[in-house]
């Protein structure tokens, strides 16, 4: 489940359209009720209809496997589901059953579950019910011995109670769908490291293999020469085309060199095609070059580039930094954008930090329309062309990274603040000023002190209970800066 970005619908930059979060879900109650109760069935099957369709709502898909009412039928809806290869595992108790029909579902799934307590209505009528009208509110009761028997065999799950129009339950089960795409998006994932590691950025330094082994997907290692013979190609029509977009999407500054404006819509041209090449989900590069020769021009003319295929949902960011490209994948599934940052400098007077970077911006997430500067140097790098200036969107944001610890594990360290107005630089960066309601120098420390690397991704919206169901599906530590 991916939320809408707003804005950039031009044609030519149309956002990809990611694979959908499939969802299985059972449904279940004890069958010796059925004679006992002859109105009880039907009533749960109503319950499971109604939870079937505001799943189906949620922009997933659903494979919904039924009713099940004993053991054998339990086993049969496992083998449904595990063919299904879904991304979360929904169990419906609409009443008492016992772990045995649940249990194998979760165990040949493969997937995380997430158990279901939703009561017909907020209470019952405790004057005028019956036995068989209160066993359609008892969901509840086989609620711990899922939890004792999921626990005994190593099976993880998390659970939301509530009744069946119950809206607060209903964000709760939306975040945990969310997650679930969260956790797909990065399980079945492509993620293309192009170029070599910027020089001494211990920090960013990232193993692909544990990428793979902790998260799931698979990194593509290109060369610069992949994206070099590709430029070449690219006619001087598919150029133009490209440039007379960029017009549309961006203010250009008066320092925009004509010629390396249209050196940055080729290489942008070129890039589309080697991320579809490639299948690519997201692009990390850096290339140093030397003395202006084509690979350094190729390095230096990324940034157009990469602003427009992140803004598509294909976060494409430099100095080499995988872990963040994924951090910003993330966010974007959330429907938070993530635009690529890292600390610029403290504002004391303000009580802000201010925060950005000099290179691919989450354009969807911009706070206007975003400007295309010209430079004649790229502080810390060889070449010159043209970057991108913007502000990220006014209101509550949350910075969000993704730290390696010494053991090599990751671990998520997310803090939530609000984007504020005020003086900006002007020197083709991406810079926010953002107030974490602390003293900025105690954030700063606190932010730092976790060992978070020097990038992040900065998206909109206050996101840390999002990722908190996202951190428990991926099997990350999640750590919350507040100060």
């Amino acid at each position: 489940m991916t939320e809408p970005l707003e804005g950039l619908a031009f044609a030519g930059l149309e956002r990809i359209t990611p694979r959908r979060t499939r969802i299985g879900l059972v449904a279940g109650g004890l069958g010796a009720y059925w004679p006992q109760f002859p109105e009880l069935l039907p009533q749960l099957r109503a319950s499971a209809r109604r939870v079937s369709a505001r799943l189906s709502e949620m922009d997933c898909e659903v494979v919904d496997v039924g009713f099940v009412s004993d053991a054998q039928e339990g086993a049969a809806a496992a083998e449904k589901l595990r063919m299904a290869d879904c991304d979360l595992i929904v169990g419906f108790l609409t009443t008492y059953l016992t772990a045995s029909m649940l249990v194998p579902i979760a165990q040949r799934s493969g997937a995380p579950v997430l158990l279901l307590n939703l009561q017909p209505t907020e209470a019952m009528d405790h004057a005028t019910f019956d036995t068989g009208a209160w066993l359609a509110y008892c969901g509840a009761c086989p609620l711990p011995e899922m939890a004792n028997a999921f626990r005994r065999v190593g099976v993880e799950f998390r659970s939301v109670s509530g009744y069946l129009e119950d809206e607060r339950a209903w964000t709760r089960i939306g975040r945990w769908i969310k997650a679930a795409g969260v956790r797909a998006a990065l399980r079945t994932g492509r993620h293309g490291l192009m170029g070599h590691l910027y020089p001494g950025m211990m920090d960013v330094s990232t193993d692909p293999t544990l990428v793979s082994a902790q998260l799931g997907g698979h990194v593509e290692i290109l060369e610069i020469d992949d994206l070099r013979v590709r430029v070449e190609q690219v006619t001087d029509a598919e150029t133009a085309e490209r440039m007379a977009l960029a017009r549309e999407i961006f203010t250009l500054d008066e320092s925009v060199v004509e010629e390396d404006f249209a050196w940055g819509a080729r290489v942008s041209v070129a890039l589309d095609r080697l991320v579809a090449d490639f299948e690519l989900d997201s692009l990390a590069y850096y290339h140093r070059g030397l003395n202006g020769e084509t690979h350094e021009r190729v390095g230096a003319g990324l940034i157009l580039g990469a602003s427009l295929l992140t803004a598509r949902g294909i976060p494409a960011v430099g100095e080499y930094e995988l872990r963040t490209s994924l951090a910003m994948l993330l966010m974007d599934r959330l429907g938070a954008g993530g635009s690529f940052t890292e600390l610029q400098a403290l504002n004391f007077l303000d009580n802000v930090v201010e925060m950005g970077h000099d290179g691919p911006a989450h354009l969807a997430i911009s706070a206007r329309k975003p400007l295309l500067r010209g430079l004649g140097v790229y502080h810390g790098k060889r070449g010159w062309g043209v970057s991108v200036e913007f502000d990220v969107k006014h209101g509550p944001v949350t910075a969000l990274g993704l730290g390696q610890l010494k053991d090599g594990t990751f671990r998520l360290v997310a803090s939530e603040g609000e984007v504020v107005p005020g003086p900006l630089l002007r020197i083709g960066n991406t810079t926010s000023r953002v107030d974490f309601g602390c003293d900025p120098g105690e954030w700063t420390d606190a932010w730092s002190g976790t060992g978070i690397a020097h990038h992040w991704a900065l998206g909109t919206g206050h996101r840390v209970a999002e990722l908190r169901a996202v951190a428990d599906l991926l099997g990350l530590e999640l750590h919350v800066v507040t100060v």
